[in-house]
């Protein structure tokens, strides 16, 4: 069933289509006392659930930016469903942040009450999509909210899929009315790791999802690990600059779908709050470029 679910409850900040920086506790006391530091934030809520100091600091932080909260412990591909005391939990830090957006990821981590500190991938079969358009379903029923579902990086295939990741993803939004958190760095780094092209795979999403479906967008770095046989493998860790054909690849996302709400991710190695800031600014001129475009189009036609 596909619900129609208010965007922007409780008072929400909305999050217009710029350039955000991810928050992580390091940059709490930089933050509040800088008071302005990007266009929006977005957190982990599950750093906020339990630690009053930080949920504190966050109530300050709010004051001054439009918040998203981005969650890794839903569990969405769990086939025992949703943990109701997670749920509690994420609802009462949405009332208490009103944030503009949700999100969490398209794994599972959870089974038989045992939570695994990973977001493991799921088969894109038909069974597997019940279960996660259940959960979807479940969740912003709960939450009173839409849910933005993120693609995965992955590292390996699983010959039992019978859609494709995109397909899967596209079907979600049909059967749900949910949105998408298309991650970019994490498009690049599957298509290379499974030996295909990141722009071809790029469009095999913009074609499987509606473009009014995707409500954010990801930018991250990754490293690059040779193996033993030769291969690169790439890894998803959050800890470095946003490669160049990773901006690539946001570029032609852009220039297809338009701005949207554009998030820089950083969570290993943390580097100054300025770091994160340019990068922003790089995302921001892209999206800058594509209006400036668009507006000389429209004095042409």
């Amino acid at each position: 069933m596909v619900r129609s679910l208010h965007r922007a409850a409780f008072n929400a900040w909305p999050i217009s289509a710029r350039a955000g920086i991810g928050l992580r506790i390091p940059h709490h006391a930089r933050v509040i006392q800088e008071r302005h530091v990007a266009d929006w934030l977005e957190v982990h809520p599950e750093n906020y659930m339990s630690a009053e100091p930080a949920a504190h600091d966050l109530e300050m932080i709010r004051k001054e930016h439009a918040l998203s909260l981005h969650g890794v412990g839903l569990s969405l591909g769990s086939a025992d469903g949703l943990c109701a005391a997670h749920l509690e939990r994420l609802s009462h830090l949405i009332q208490r942040y009103a944030p503009g957006l949700i999100s969490d990821h398209l794994s599972w981590s959870s089974i038989e009450g045992v939570h695994l500190p990973d977001l493991l991938p799921l088969p894109y079969t038909e069974e597997a999509l019940q279960v996660v358009a259940r959960n979807v379903d479940h969740a912003q029923t709960a939450l009173k909210r839409n849910l933005l579902v993120e693609n995965p990086s992955s590292y390996f295939q699983l010959s039992i899929c019978s859609l494709s990741e995109a397909e899967f993803l596209g079907e979600l939004v049909r059967r749900t009315g949910c949105g998408i958190l298309l991650d970019i760095n994490n498009i690049y780094v599957s298509a290379k790791n499974h030996g295909a092209d990141p722009l071809s795979s790029l469009r095999a999403y913009l074609d499987a999802i509606p473009a009014t479906s995707i409500d954010e967008i990801h930018l991250a770095g990754h490293t690059v690990e040779r193996l033993e046989d030769g291969r690169d493998l790439r890894i998803d860790d959050h800890g470095s600059r946003v490669s160049q054909y990773v901006w690539q690849l946001y570029e032609a996302t852009i220039g297809t779908i338009g701005a949207r709400p554009t998030l820089i991710e950083w969570d290993t190695d943390i580097p100054d709050l300025r770091v994160l800031q340019a990068e922003a600014s790089k995302a921001q001129a892209i999206m800058d470029e594509h209006w400036h475009q668009e507006q000389l189009y429209a004095l042409a036609s």
